[in-house]
C-alpha cells in the first residue's frame, strides 16, 4: 500500500512540474525533481534520468543530494510517527 501511495505522490509531483513549466504561479523544476526523487526508489526509469541529469549538472546534482538526504529525514520522521500512533 505504501509503494503504491508513493508511487502516485510521485506521478502527481511530476504532473504539477510539467504544469509548473507553463504557469507562473508554479515551479516546475521543483516539482519535478522532488517527483524523481520520490519515484527513483521505485522506478528504474526516475533513477537513470535522475542519475543522468546529475552527471550532465554537477552543481546541480548537489542540490539534488542535499534534497534527497533531506525527504530521506522527512520520511524516517513520518514513519516513525506512524508506528507510534499505529
Amino acid at each position: 500500500m505504501k509503494t503504491i501511495a508513493l508511487q502516485i505522490t510521485g506521478y502527481v509531483f511530476l504532473v504539477l512540474g510539467v504544469l509548473g513549466l507553463f504557469l507562473p504561479f508554479l515551479q516546475g523544476f521543483l516539482f519535478i525533481v522532488i517527483g524523481l526523487l520520490i519515484l527513483a526508489k521505485q522506478a528504474p526509469w526516475a533513477h537513470n534520468l535522475l542519475q543522468r541529469f546529475r552527471d550532465q549538472h554537477p552543481r546541480a546534482g548537489e542540490l539534488i543530494d542535499r534534497a534527497e538526504i533531506k525527504m530521506a529525514e522527512w520520511w524516517q520522521r513520518i514513519v516513525s510517527c506512524g508506528r507510534r500512533s499505529g
